[in-house]
């Protein structure tokens, strides 16, 4: 617990800021290494899971600026704000997106860009148990407005947030302690919210944005009280790294002037319909713990076929996005789009049935571990399997004909997935070992990366990983 007098000022260590064995990657060395990392934490604006797919206004501003300078994207979760500092300083990423106020003292351990928004801090608390059986002007009475009854209060707030900085201005400005506590290290903003909601704090303190999008899934919430002017909200970056940090400022202020970049914050922030559907449906996560209704039915198909269930999870999300009577203009149908052949072969009649289409799927996968059972790396008969769910696997033993032909590894998915892509070339098409014809191979390769990129963020959205995870190389 903190209060006003005797607050030492924060070392550079604690930051992990020493200017002197800073690692030197900027904007060119990132080019070279050929993606980017941005460092965020797992709550409705930073990154999140709506219908099995990764969502949050963070994630989408970058993305956005990702796919501007043609660089892949990758996310490290990461709760604590002072372990994304020192990730940040390590190199372990390269942009800092908290929904990050700018405060003097974060000055001098980071570059902050331009800002990307406005907002106030506000007090969380809660209304009465009954509030919706009481008039206005009752439940007003039991609310905080003044900032002076916070005298004495204990408020809960994120451990290295600059709510702690502007509490301890607050109590000089009115002449009294504020009891603050910084106890939970690991915890979002949005998880103190929730105590608060659930009545296990009284206090927390938030951006005013962040504090309604949330008051939209607690109404017994009350987030009307401001103990701030508004702040300026922008990603932080390591202080040699002028390249990125230009680049980062261009981009910013060209969006700013473009509608797309106003209907994204009116997205996340603004739509109270949007936010609320969201939030409130069964396809909502904050973590990869739950990634939709069928996942039970997917927990026990992964079983069956050894496979990791957030890995079917995301080639269910990348079939049908879960929606059980999803029907292709092949007349593939269901969660994981079995065709009525495929599904008459293994006994499954109604494949509208997510339980029956699982079953067919899981037959079908098993069958096709059989056809790559040679490939003793598991990793990599995955993708072989999953590319043969899309697309047959005729078409990818051809690719691994010719990979075999033109000297490359029959075994390695990257070097057949070469051969796959050119199966659309009349030159290879009708190479002599060619099996089964033209193929638009494309298809089934991009199948694969998305499928791997779905299950990459649903393992950076599950609490135990905090560590980027690339299955995508």
């Amino acid at each position: 617990m903190t209060s006003l007098e005797g607050t030492p000022q924060l070392e550079d260590s604690t930051y992990g800021y020493d200017p002197e064995r800073m690692v030197q990657i900027d904007l060119e060395q990132i080019k070279e290494r050929g993606y980017f990392t941005a460092i965020v934490d797992n709550s409705s604006t930073g990154m999140f899971l709506y219908r099995g797919e990764p969502m949050g206004y963070e994630y989408e501003l970058l993305s956005l600026f990702a796919n501007s300078i043609d660089l892949e994207i990758r996310f490290d979760i990461t709760p604590s704000i002072e372990e994304g500092f020192r990730k940040l300083n390590a190199g372990q990423g390269d942009v800092l997106a908290y929904n990050l106020s700018i405060t003097k003292e974060r000055q001098r351990f980071l570059e902050f860009t331009s800002p990307h928004n406005f907002v106030r801090q506000v007090l969380v608390q809660r209304k009465p148990d009954d509030w919706r059986n009481m008039k206005l002007h009752e439940i007003e009475k039991t609310l905080l407005r003044n900032p002076i009854e916070l005298i004495g209060k204990e408020v809960y707030v994120r451990k290295g947030s600059a709510y702690t900085t502007r509490l301890k201005h607050l109590a000089e400005e009115i002449g009294g302690d504020i009891l603050i506590v910084e106890e939970f290290d690991e915890l979002e903003t949005e998880a103190l919210i929730e105590l608060v909601a659930d009545g296990k704090i009284d206090f927390t303190v938030a951006d005013e944005d962040v504090a309604l999008v949330n008051a939209r899934y607690y109404p017994i919430l009350d987030v009307k009280t401001a103990i701030s002017f508004p702040q300026q909200i922008a990603w932080g970056v390591r202080k040699n790294t002028p390249q990125l940090l230009d680049t980062l400022n261009a981009w910013i202020g060209d969006m700013k002037r473009t509608n797309e970049y106003y209907a994204l914050y009116d997205k996340y922030f603004k739509s109270t319909r949007k936010s609320k559907e969201m939030v409130e449906s069964d396809f909502f996560s904050r973590s990869s713990e739950r990634i939709s209704p069928y996942d039970s039915l997917i927990k026990i198909s992964a079983e069956k076929i050894n496979w990791d269930w957030q890995l079917l999870a995301a080639q269910v999300s990348k079939e049908s996005r879960f929606d059980p009577k999803a029907e292709s203009w092949v007349g593939a149908r269901g969660l994981m789009q079995v065709m009525p052949k495929t599904g008459n072969s293994y006994g499954v009649k109604n494949l509208f049935n997510p339980e029956q289409n699982l079953k067919a799927a899981v037959k079908h996968i098993l069958w096709l571990e059989d056809v790559w059972k040679h490939i003793e790396d598991e990793e990599e008969k995955a993708k072989f399997v999953l590319a043969s769910y899309n697309v047959g696997q005729g078409h990818v033993q051809d690719a691994v004909r010719l990979a075999e032909k033109y000297g490359m590894n029959p075994d390695k998915w990257e070097d057949v997935a070469e051969y796959l892509r050119l199966k659309s070339k009349k030159k290879y098409y009708n190479d002599p070992v060619v099996k089964f014809g033209y193929c638009r191979g494309d298809e089934p390769v991009d199948y694969v990366i998305d499928i791997l990129y779905r299950y990459n963020r649903y393992l950076q959205l599950d609490q135990s990983v905090s560590n980027v995870v690339d299955l995508e190389e």
